[in-house]
């Protein structure tokens, strides 16, 4: 069972594991301000006072005690060995550009592939692994034939830990349902196997979301493609995603019920939905490595972590795809954007629509601070709500129209804990217990849309 590092839950990896040239801090502030500013656009989770941190994304469920060290996966751009002691080496005298700064990482160019290849390109030996997110065809295709309640499961980073909450609560509550089908994107995306297989996982998800910190998740200094090296996190998935947890996934799969997760095609600029029940209906060591690397592509930050690179094949052609955090394209996944316009005559084939948002949706009251990251930062921020609500609106709408009921739960405005920093156990641990207590008492959702028209604006925590 891995701990909690030592120190404050909500701190940044501490100088002497990361950087011990005093003369790097500037260079490092700069870096943390980047990574917050990418971490607000793609995820949406960063809440104010977060923003002026470093905010990462999305935690990863706590691994399970007994299971074993994930091997090196060939699917990921970021293989690294685990954690080892450090040893000393023999010194060398270290290159450094004119500026003094040490020479940038040598990245290794990628085999060239054409549109085509993409085109036509499926997993080897699963080719029913993965559809076009966006493709109403390909989407109609993968959809069970038995109809059902539909869980979706939205981005949020730390804030994850409320969906785990209501979850766990509602679970407790005995009247959470058996879903035929669960999504989800980004943060949503790392609880969706858990919650797919049922309660059995339920003080997993717990554990995960009021116990981690940010050392279990990066470090500072990337290789070229990030400002961050998250093989912490891979360290972690490859514990949490065992074989067990792929068996008990193909199961429910072979019932018939589905579980998509996203993540974004960045060469073809798409999303790409992944079906996790066929992938671990194959069983096999290649199943696993192949899901522990679209966890880690869903929650991939362009910019601010690592892309994952999957390998594809087009007729006798191979080549790596380069996959990353799922929320580029949306902040929750019903179905695609076609099916969803208020003139299409697409029903959703489900008795119920449950929608679970890992952020406030309110408007919130702060001093913006006068510098370029601070502004964007607001800005973005902002506009996430926005485009949100939006999301929201339609889906509102298509169970409308497909007759179902709509139900629909977020952090509500009442919620206002402090946060210390990205991944403070503290503050999670009352985010989990305030969406626990809503999921238990039935209070956590709604029947429509929030209207947010009249209510005054928030003081952000």
């Amino acid at each position: 069972m891995w701990m909690k590092a030592a120190g404050s839950p909500a701190e940044l990896p501490c100088a002497t594991t990361c950087y011990k040239i005093t003369a790097m801090r500037t260079h490092l502030t700069l870096k943390a301000g980047l990574a917050s500013l990418l971490s607000v656009l793609l995820i949406g989770a960063v809440s104010p006072v977060q923003s002026a941190a470093m905010s990462c994304t999305d935690r990863i469920v706590k691994p399970v005690p007994s299971a074993a060290p994930a091997a090196p996966s060939e699917f990921s751009s970021q293989d690294r060995p685990a954690r080892k002691p450090q040893q000393k080496a023999p010194k060398k005298t270290q290159k450094r550009s004119p500026a003094g700064q040490t020479e940038k990482p040598v990245i290794i160019p990628r085999q060239d592939f054409t549109a085509s290849d993409q085109e036509l390109a499926v997993i080897p030996d699963i080719p029913n692994a993965r559809f076009w997110a966006d493709s109403p065809k390909d989407y109609m295709r993968a959809l069970p034939q038995t109809p059902g309640p539909w869980l979706v499961l939205s981005t949020g980073g730390e804030d994850g830990a409320y969906g785990a909450g209501v979850l766990v609560g509602w679970s407790a509550a005995g009247t959470r349902p058996e879903f035929s089908v669960v999504t989800g994107v980004s943060t949503g995306a790392l609880m969706a196997p858990f919650v797919f297989v049922g309660k059995k996982y339920d003080e997993q998800l717990r554990t995960s979301y009021t116990t981690i910190n940010a050392t279990d998740i990066f470090e500072i200094g990337g290789k070229g493609e990030s400002l961050l090296d998250t093989w912490p996190l891979k360290d972690l998935v490859g514990k949490q995603v065992t074989r067990e947890l792929l068996a008990d996934v193909a199961a429910e799969h072979a019932r018939g019920r589905r579980l998509f997760v996203l993540t974004t095609n960045l060469d073809a600029g798409r999303p790409v939905a992944w079906d996790i029940g066929a992938i671990a209906s194959k069983g096999d060591l290649q199943a696993l490595e192949l899901v522990r690397s679209i966890l880690m592509a869903a929650i991939s930050i362009p910019g601010a972590f690592p892309p994952v690179l999957i390998q594809a094949e087009a007729g006798a052609t191979r080549f790596h795809e380069m996959h990353v955090d799922g929320g580029l394209g949306a902040q929750f996944y019903v179905a695609p954007d076609t099916l969803q316009l208020s003139n299409s005559k697409f029903v959703l084939p489900a008795t119920g629509l449950y929608i679970i948002v890992n952020m406030k949706l309110g408007n919130d009251f702060q001093v913006t601070e006068r510098s370029t990251l601070g502004i964007l930062g607001r800005t973005v921020s902002a506009a996430i709500k926005v485009v949100v609500r939006n999301a929201i609106d339609r889906a509102y709408v298509l169970a409308q129209r497909s007759n179902i009921p709509f139900h629909l739960a977020f952090v509500d405005d009442a919620f206002n804990a402090p946060s210390r920093g990205p991944f403070d156990s503290d503050y999670m641990k009352t985010l989990f217990e305030f969406g626990y207590a809503q999921g238990k008492s039935g209070l956590a959702f709604h029947n429509e849309p929030p209207d947010f028209a009249n209510r005054p604006t928030k003081a952000a925590r």
